[in-house]
């Protein structure tokens, strides 16, 4: 394993600094190289959704591969219109495009509102401060967190950023070019800061005010991950568009968007197009989670476990002062300090922990849906000692 250590540090560009070598996983824990067991509450960074090696998902996958992998997108394959009719069932009437990634998904979205809006002249779209939509140009753009678009001026113009949960911020940035507002619905890089509800009705209406399209993106706050498939159905206010990734193959690489019926045929024959958006494996890879959502009872096991998470990390907050706040929703949850958290991160990783960091002061909890009230007790219980070291140094 130490060859591929060192391979990993001469040949791939340095964009990541992995310390850590997995090469198993299984439900809530993966193995590094060394034998040594770790409880992952990072889930690939929102992605394991079902935990790692769901023998469901395994099982689709190695049947599909060993059949059909990719024709392209210029014929049909089985499994992306079943797949297609599944998320259409768990959203709103209207159409999916298949796409690799969220960000691909949200340059989708990004293209559907610009294509709609090319006709009035209407090409601006605004986001949220502090939020995070992608790695590309354009999702860059779109990206409210200043410090990723560092280095890559110039910036793609017609995006504008707002503070979020603020109306007449939202109001006054408005103007006859504004074809779209892009939103996630919960913000993750930048905190995991919800919408309050009555901000999100009130864009809403606006949008409809002003014949703007309301763009949510999902990437990271949807299939699951509050509770609800989709963030918005906690809140009753139905979007536009919406993007979606991460969970969608518990691993496999896949995204897509779904459109109402109303936006349906803006992007027509040839104005949008991918190459390996919706192949027959990956598709195969998120009917089977799909599959699991419907017959596991997934969803309620998450209200369950984030109300025995939250109870728990309220417990702590109590106990110890440099906790300011536990925010969040369902299974996607923030422990906001007084200071950095990312020698929190450190510590827990050090103690068979795996978590990740949000904005500068937040400690983010992205554990699979199918944790369990013990694996949640071992979590709280590291993060605990991890604290209390830190307090008696």
């Amino acid at each position: 394993m130490s060859d591929i250590i060192g391979l990993q540090k001469k040949y791939l560009v340095p964009t990541y600094s992995p310390e850590l070598l997995f090469v198993r996983g299984e439900g809530c824990r993966l193995w590094d190289h060394k034998n040594r067991e770790f409880l992952d509450f990072a889930s690939g960074i929102g992605v394991c959704s079902l935990g790692h090696a769901h023998p469901v998902v395994a099982d689709a996958v190695s049947k599909q591969v060993s059949k059909l992998v990719h024709v392209s997108n210029l014929y049909m394959n089985e499994n992306q219109p079943k797949l297609a009719e599944k998320l259409i069932k768990h959203s709103f009437p209207g159409g999916v495009f298949f796409a690799n990634s969220g960000a691909e998904a949200n340059e989708g979205m990004i293209k559907l509102a610009r294509k709609y809006g090319s006709s009035k002249g209407k090409f601006e779209i605004i986001t949220m401060n502090d939020s995070f939509h992608g790695r590309t140009l354009a999702t860059l753009a779109a990206t409210g967190r200043a410090k990723f678009r560092k280095g890559f001026e110039p910036h793609m113009p017609g995006f504008y950023h707002v503070p979020f949960n603020d109306i007449e911020a939202l109001k006054k940035q408005i103007t006859p070019r504004t074809c779209a507002v892009m939103i996630e619905p919960v913000q993750g890089e930048g905190g995991i800061i919800p919408a309050d509800p009555e901000y999100l009705n009130a864009v809403r209406a606006l949008c409809s005010e002003h014949d703007i399209m309301l763009l949510f993106d999902e990437v990271q706050c949807g299939m699951g991950r509050t509770g609800t498939f989709f963030a918005w159905q906690h809140y009753g206010v139905k979007p536009d568009a919406v993007s979606l990734a991460k969970a969608l193959g518990n691993g496999f690489p896949i995204g897509a968007f779904i459109v109402k019926e109303k936006y349906k045929h803006i992007l027509d024959l040839g104005t949008h197009a991918t190459t390996f958006g919706g192949t027959p494996l990956a598709c195969a890879a998120a009917l089977a989670v799909l599959n699991v959502f419907d017959n596991d009872n997934i969803l309620k096991n998450c209200k369950e476990m984030s109300t025995y998470l939250f109870g728990k990390l309220q417990a702590l907050k109590e106990k110890y002062s440099q906790i300011v706040e536990i925010r969040g929703a369902g299974l996607m949850i923030g422990i906001v300090f007084d200071e950095p958290a990312g020698w929190l991160k450190n510590m827990t990783e050090k103690e068979g922990l795996l978590t990740l960091t949000a904005g500068e002061n937040v400690l983010r909890l992205l554990p699979p849906l199918i944790v369990t009230n013990d694996e949640i007790d071992q979590a709280i219980d590291i993060i605990d000692h991890a604290i209390a070291q830190k307090e008696n140094k």
